[in-house]
């Protein structure tokens, strides 16, 4: 048998070029976690630049003027918003912590109201089941107890470390002003060190993965934005007109966080917070929550069409993988960067995936 080492050279090149790639990319994801204020600065940049060239068609100023004026706004809301977050999550967080305990008993005592007034000996299910059935609840609310109180405890050690976050913020502030103001300036200077033929190569692949990438970036973000807003200002107005609402905040971020996870949506917290409410004897509040939900579900179906021109060409199945992968790998974080990295994979390997991965390397049909 006659071995084609010709072939076989070209097969280990592809296969070599696939692996420097993806060593490449996981190389990116780590220098992106070290240098994170200047990739949140470049995402910053990528909302706002097209508001800088609006102005400078609108005013005709320069684009020096309409950066710093943008520049200006920008930081003001950033700065204020952030103060304000921190201040309220801080006393959210700490009185959630004091009274998580009475919090787990009253869930607790709920559930078994439940089980006895179901009439489960009408199920004829066995009495071994019916004690784990009960055993097992506590064991389930012992873990999400500890798991909320180590969430909580995080989040004050994160928004008590205030000189980390003003340095954090101080220089993810003076790389939006330089990114904006400099712009052009920066894309020559990073032009001028890399070899041409790079600069062609790299710039392509690195101006469609913006496109992409950064269109899906932003949709989501002005989506899970308008979502937070919704229910956060819905929430403070049930709170300041007499509903059990203690944790505005608090519960519009995880709102706004599950809102963000692809296949999922507001909706997975919001209707069974509404059932429990209504289990619970207050059923106001449950008929004000599914209001509520109603509202975002069409603010959020009036924009997504505006915002998200295009599907990203992602089957729901490979979303729910790169979700569970991130999810394996980083936690819950994870389940947010998964289809993001799935996002960046598909456009790196664009012209392997049309071709059939396997065909393509292997170059056989």
């Amino acid at each position: 048998m006659i071995i084609d080492m010709s072939y076989w050279t070209r097969v280990l090149k592809k296969v070599i070029y696939v692996i420097l790639i993806l060593i490449g990319l996981w190389a990116a994801f780590k220098l992106s976690i070290f240098y994170m204020p200047f990739l949140i600065a470049f995402i910053i940049y990528l909302i706002i630049e097209p508001i800088i060239k609006w102005i400078m068609k609108k005013t005709k100023l320069t684009r020096r003027a309409s950066s710093i004026i943008i520049f200006i706004i920008v930081s003001l809301i950033i700065v204020g918003t952030l103060a304000w977050i921190i201040i309220t999550l801080f006393s959210e967080a700490s009185n959630l912590l004091d009274d998580l305990n009475s919090y787990i008993e009253k869930t607790y005592s709920i559930f078994q109201g439940f089980l006895n007034n179901s009439n489960l000996e009408k199920i004829k299910l066995p009495n071994e089941l019916n004690t784990v059935l009960q055993n097992s609840t506590g064991d389930i609310l012992d873990t999400v107890s500890n798991w909320i109180r180590n969430f909580l405890n995080g989040l004050i050690d994160i928004v008590t470390a205030i000189p980390e976050i003003a340095i954090y913020v101080s220089i993810t502030v003076i790389a939006l002003y330089l990114m904006c103001v400099d712009k052009i300036y920066i894309i020559d200077l990073i032009e001028h060190h890399l070899p041409r033929t790079w600069v062609m190569r790299v710039g392509n692949h690195f101006r469609d993965l913006v496109k992409t990438l950064g269109g899906y970036l932003k949709a989501e973000a002005t989506l899970i934005l308008v979502s937070f807003v919704i229910s956060l200002i819905g929430l403070y107005i049930l709170k300041f007109t007499g509903f059990a609402i203690e944790f505005p905040l608090l519960i519009a971020l995880g709102i706004g966080f599950v809102d963000a996870l692809p296949i999922l949506g507001s909706g997975t917290v919001m209707i069974p917070w509404a059932i429990i409410c209504g289990i619970n004897g207050d059923l106001n509040l449950g008929i004000a929550i599914i209001i509520l939900l109603i509202i975002m579900s069409i603010v959020r179906q009036l924009l997504e069409p505006r915002l998200v021109s295009k599907n990203i060409g992602v089957h729901p199945i490979f979303t729910l993988i790169a979700m569970y992968t991130g999810f394996k790998f980083i936690g819950i974080m994870g389940m947010l960067i998964g289809p993001i990295v799935l996002i960046i994979l598909k456009n790196v390997f664009g012209t392997l995936i049309d071709g059939g991965v396997m065909k393509t390397i292997l170059g056989k049909d």
